[in-house]
């Protein structure tokens, strides 16, 4: 997508879920997560969900997704999940300060999804969790993390996007 999408009707606002999808929808990837295509799939407060569909671009020499690719996907959907800014025209960023990432089976299926939500934090900082799960239903990778919210992302309406 080239660029955000844009909410029409003041008089007939989105609902949280709606917001959700627009938000998620028109949030362009950072370049590195479009490089492994990463695709942000859902967005609310406190809560994210980042995909991807493997290629062989994602495999090791073993033929299964490279651990990098799955705590790529883990680090994004819990930042994620701590970035949430309802309005499209600003944003919200954040540092990962740790990650520890458990890797617990191997994927059987195409679709990678990972989840991140925010457990707690303060003003400055914030913990979350992370799952990895296939399109099969395996978990394949669980995750805990600290993040730190970048100069002006502290509240929930973010800084001026550019």
């Amino acid at each position: 997508m080239t660029g955000r999408p844009t909410i029409v009707s003041p008089a007939s606002p989105p609902d949280a879920e709606e917001l959700a999808a627009i938000l998620a929808e028109g949030e362009p990837p950072g370049a590195y997560n479009g490089l492994i295509g990463t695709k942000l799939v859902r967005w609310q407060p406190d809560y994210a969900e980042v995909s991807i569909e493997l290629g062989p671009q994602h495999l090791n020499r073993a033929g299964v997704p490279h651990g990098g690719v799955i705590a790529s996907m883990l680090d994004s959907a819990c930042g994620y999940a701590g970035n949430y800014c309802p309005d499209p025209t600003r944003a919200r960023y954040c540092v990962t300060l740790s990650l520890t990432i458990g890797f617990i089976s191997q994927t059987r299926g195409k679709v990678l999804t990972a989840r991140g939500r925010v457990m707690g934090g303060g003003r400055k900082i914030f913990m979350v969790t992370g799952e990895v799960t296939d399109d099969t239903g395996a978990l394949i990778a669980s995750a805990q993390g600290t993040f730190r919210y970048r100069g002006g992302s502290e509240s929930l309406e973010g800084v001026p996007r550019g």
